[in-house]
């Protein structure tokens, strides 16, 4: 398929279940943008430019993702980018009613847009970005959970040895 695909995100911070939702998206579409949100009613540990740059480290092999920042509405965001299809990983049931209310109103604003479910790989299921840092916060090892230079920055912002 030569679609444009986003998969949007807060990537706070990016974890390998969003890098697994990378991979296997790249493999359906010809280009595929990681859209990091600037939401200014959301409190991120990384900055907006720090997210950005974690992404670009660990999707710096990959030709066919660019990786990019967004604010507003992210069907406004797709027309500007010609993307007709957004990607939106599940990790489980309860992921699923917010995302499916978020893929119709995407829809009702506008019609051409498609959004794709992409369930997580069974090793990733239970990670999110959010569980990372609580893990990290109370001096956990996330080795397993994140890439080494994503664990590295975590450990720097959170004042915590690496754990490994």
């Amino acid at each position: 398929m030569n679609a444009v695909a986003i998969y949007p995100g807060s990537f706070d911070p990016v974890t390998n279940g969003h890098l697994d939702l990378i991979d296997r998206g790249v493999r359906l579409f010809g280009h595929l943008i990681v859209a990091v949100a600037r939401n200014i009613e959301k409190t991120t540990l990384f900055t907006t430019n720090e997210r950005i740059e974690l992404v670009r480290e660990t999707v710096s092999r990959k030709n066919d993702v660019t990786v990019e920042s967004f604010e507003g509405l992210l069907v406004d965001y797709a027309r500007t980018r010609g993307a007709r299809v957004v990607l939106r990983g599940l990790r489980a049931l309860s992921d699923f009613e917010y995302e499916y209310e978020m893929a119709m109103m995407n829809r009702r604003l506008f019609p051409d847009i498609e959004t794709l479910f992409m369930m997580t790989s069974e090793s990733n299921f239970f990670v999110s970005s959010r569980r990372v840092k609580e893990v990290m916060r109370f001096g956990g090892d996330v080795s397993s959970l994140v890439p080494a230079l994503v664990q590295k920055r975590l450990a720097e912002k959170l004042g915590r040895p690496t754990g490994s």
